[in-house]
């Protein structure tokens, strides 16, 4: 090694040197002299191996280990450490129930009870009137029952689990009987087959992947059978020559057989979107056609949190209820709170509440007037910087829902004249620190170190597209700011 090396080694300051000066100083009252401290002899073993490693190739001079950088790189250190994984981001990909980015964006009315509900106490299991314990299921139940057009509702934590209780409660042992053409894969390998074996519902396939009859259910069915599954396809469809009993059939089946009809619904559709183009089966109309059962997600089409209702007949669902299981499976306050304000919502009649139905029924007319102004205002700060025009284009649902509908829409497409379309994209993913951000909040939370929010954007012919059905009007000031950065940089 160098002998300036060791002399730079030998100048390097103790970790109390430095938590004696004076930004690490105040930075230790709101984010804590342990983390500050094991952030400082972080940095410091880093800068000693970088000026050996420097001393034997290239020699120390490029590893800078002045107090003052130091000082900048432990509140920098620190920054990372207290700034949140969980961040928020501006979805402009045009895909309104991305799973990858949170699916449904709740309500500010559910934001808010989530809000009230958290930072106190609640009635969540207390029957006010009684003044005796109460049960969870209640502060929904009536909604549901009243929306979906079901007897008795429950609810858990997704659709998964939905379905697997279901089976475990009413089929464990015995057949489940099931089309082909509806043993689905849904995201992250979930797969019908796989969620019946771990129930203990043993499963009996009837038909083929194209076509099933009702006398195929009919063959089927023997002293072991309890229930008949009907799952709907919602991340595919079976197009050319197909065939599937009705549900009307199938009902009259059961009634026939005395064996319960199950119904996957998946994506929990409530309203009727077919104004704009969205044709999913409605959890009210399969009560009106007299199935026994149904579950559906609560953040996919219902536009709520996270959960899996089940909804049906009284003496089902009380039984599905009293599986032990339910209570592994059961919701939190703040599901509960943020689904109540989402089914009030719909009980109003008020869908354009609920961000996700508000983004699905926007007009392609809504969307050309939002990309043409928005694109006038990135044209004035980009001039010279990018290539900025506006393209007719489709939205899509998302979230496993409706695959082969797509929302016309119109879309920013923007080509940086400085960085590739992946480098472009990456920028805005990725946004560079702020040089005037700080590692807490007055109130000492980790706050943001970047100069924006991540933004979530699509390449389309190496040019970067910007779909603006899934930007919050409110957000479109924070994005042009984001891509007028990222072009720059």
């Amino acid at each position: 090694m160098q002998p300036d090396a060791n002399a730079r080694l030998r100048e390097i300051p103790s970790v109390d040197e430095l938590l004696g000066r004076s930004r690490i100083a105040a930075l230790t009252q709101t984010a804590g002299r342990n983390l500050v401290t094991e952030a400082a002899r972080t940095v410091l073993a880093d800068v000693r191996a970088r000026l050996k490693n420097a001393a034997y190739e290239t020699g120390p001079a490029a590893v800078s280990a002045s107090p003052e950088d130091l000082e900048s790189r432990v509140i920098a250190e620190v920054e990372s450490l207290l700034a949140p994984s969980l961040r928020r981001t501006v979805n402009a990909t045009g895909v309104i129930l991305h799973t990858n980015l949170g699916r449904a964006p709740l309500s500010s009315a559910a934001i808010a009870r989530i809000a009230a509900t958290a930072g106190g106490y609640s009635n969540l299991e207390y029957d006010l009137a009684s003044g005796q314990r109460g049960k969870r299921d209640v502060h929904t139940a009536r909604l549901l029952v009243e929306i979906s057009g079901a007897k008795s509702a429950i609810v858990v934590n997704n659709n998964a689990a939905a379905v697997f209780l279901v089976l475990n409660t009413l089929a464990k042992g015995d057949e489940v009987i099931v089309s082909r053409g509806e043993l689905i894969e849904i995201g992250d390998g979930f797969r019908i087959p796989d969620i019946m074996a771990e129930s203990g519902a043993i499963l009996r396939e009837v038909g083929t992947t194209n076509r099933t009859r009702i006398r195929d259910y009919e063959r089927a069915i023997t002293e072991r059978t309890r229930l008949l599954l009907r799952v709907h396809p919602s991340n595919f469809r079976i197009a050319g020559f197909t065939e599937k009993p009705s549900l009307e059939e199938l009902v009259a089946l059961g009634r026939r057989a005395q064996i319960p009809v199950f119904e996957d619904l998946g994506s929990g559709c409530l309203a009727d979107l077919s104004a704009s183009g969205v044709a999913e089966p409605l959890a009210r109309e399969s009560s009106r056609a007299g199935v026994s059962i149904v579950s559906f997600s609560g953040d996919k089409l219902l536009g709520g949190p996270q959960a899996g209702v089940i909804a049906g007949k009284k003496d089902l669902v009380e039984r599905v209820r009293r599986n032990p299981l339910f209570r592994a499976l059961r919701v939190d306050k703040l599901t509960i709170a943020a689904l109540e304000a989402t089914l009030h919502s719909y009980q109003r009649g008020a869908l354009d509440e609920i961000p996700s139905l508000r983004m699905i029924r926007l007009s392609a007319d809504d969307m050309a007037a939002r990309a043409e102004k928005f694109a006038e205002k990135v044209r004035h700060e980009l001039a010279r910087d990018a290539a900025v025009e506006v393209r007719e284009g489709f939205s899509v649902i998302g979230g496993g829902s409706t695959p082969d509908q797509q929302l016309p829409t119109y879309v920013v497409s923007i080509s940086s004249r400085r960085h590739s379309a992946a480098a472009f994209e990456e920028r805005l993913r990725l946004p560079a620190p702020s040089s005037h951000s700080t590692a807490t909040s007055h109130a000492g939370v980790a706050g943001e170190t970047a100069s924006h929010p991540p933004v979530i954007a699509r390449i389309e012919e190496d040019r970067v597209v910007f779909d603006l059905r899934t930007v919050f009007p409110e957000d479109e000031s924070t994005l042009a700011a984001a891509v007028a950065a990222a072009a720059r940089a």
